[in-house]
């Protein structure tokens, strides 16, 4: 859990790109952290479906990315394991409305 108060990482332990440089004032959770994250989500997908094949439905546009790493790590799981996983992948895009 991070807190409301919690200052960030320093920019200092970051490399990023230039153009970012001005715009950001620290960084609240790594790349390596989020990876790691999206790993473990992935094996407890594939605990969780047991004999079942997966939909992934991805929405677009800012899902996408995301939805890809998560959608890599359930493959390399198949790959590496006893069981293929079958697995369809399908998109939506969405738009929301202020009243």
């Amino acid at each position: 859990q991070i807190s409301d108060n919690w200052p960030g990482y320093s920019l200092d332990l970051f490399t990023y790109p230039q153009h970012y440089y001005g715009d950001l004032e620290y960084v609240l959770i790594p790349h390596g952290i989020i990876v790691d994250r999206t790993e473990r989500l992935a094996k407890d997908i594939v605990q969780d479906i047991g004999d079942n094949d997966i939909v992934v439905l991805c929405v677009l546009k800012g899902g996408y990315k995301f939805c890809a790493d998560l959608v890599e790590h359930i493959k390399n799981l198949s790959r590496n394991s006893e069981r293929f996983i079958s697995m369809k992948v399908d998109f939506v895009r969405l738009k929301s409305y202020h009243v």
